[in-house]
């Protein structure tokens, strides 16, 4: 079976319906002798088990640097790719205080993204991604992807080569959500793939805690909305207690 998902995987290019299709339809596959990335699929042992309590486990990850980080108690940081300076500086704060207890999760992308990971570097980082992880997106990541591959972990559904789709993104936000004890918002839009991963933990009933926006800045209203339909509301002297 594992050969086959990965025959499946290649085939549909990690499409998670196609892969189920081909599963349940017993389709035709070549058993290949090797892969250059290392991968687990969900009939391994050692297949995570963070990700069977979705309603759609990944088949299978790829993966370059440590899997066994899925196995600490995990916080993931999200918010905005453009974001304020300020939300930066907030990040790289409430990491600081996190990384002494936690695994940090994130999505790989510029922004909060990659200020959580960044900061995190001296401790334990995973970034899960929307492409093959031999594509380095976006570009100026490049740094990350080059450290978190060998000291940290780099996650996808996604096989080598495989592009950074748009709807590869909100699809991958259910394994964040998944990693998470629980997940904390620093900046959104109230319109942004932020608030598809806030949707995740909510099914999985993992808390939520947002930094408030000040009053004045319309552009990032999305923690707001959402400490306003029941979020919790982060607060620096909090963090120590997470």
């Amino acid at each position: 079976m594992r050969n086959k998902i990965l025959w499946y995987a290649l085939k549909y290019d990690g499409d998670w319906t196609k892969i189920g299709n081909a599963i349940k339809n017993k389709e035709e596959y070549q058993c290949l002798s090797s892969y250059p990335f290392p991968y687990i699929t969900i009939v391994d042992p050692q297949y995570p088990k963070i990700f069977l309590r979705l309603r759609f486990p990944p088949w299978i990850l790829f993966y370059q640097g440590n899997l066994r980080l899925l196995e600490n108690d995990m916080v993931g940081i999200v918010g905005s790719r453009i974001c304020s300076q300020q939300a930066l500086r907030n990040t790289e704060e409430v990491v600081k205080i996190l990384k002494r207890k936690y695994c940090i999760v994130s999505g790989l992308a510029k922004g909060i993204d990659a200020k959580a990971h960044s900061s995190a570097l001296d401790q334990k980082t995973i970034g899960i991604i929307g492409c093959g992880i031999d594509v380095i997106y976006p570009k100026e990541n490049a740094y990350l992807y080059q450290e978190m591959s060998k000291n940290h972990l780099i996650l996808s559904e996604y096989p080598m080569g495989s592009k950074p789709l748009k709807h590869h993104f909100p699809w991958r936000n259910r394994l964040i959500a998944a990693c998470s004890s629980f997940l904390i918002v620093i900046e959104a839009k109230k319109q942004s793939g932020t608030m598809l991963t806030v949707n995740e933990c909510l099914s999985l009933s993992i808390p939520v805690y947002c930094l408030p926006t000040a009053f004045e800045n319309i552009a990032y209203e999305g923690c707001n909305y959402l400490i306003e339909n029941g979020a919790n509301i982060l607060l620096k002297e909090e963090l120590e207690y997470l």
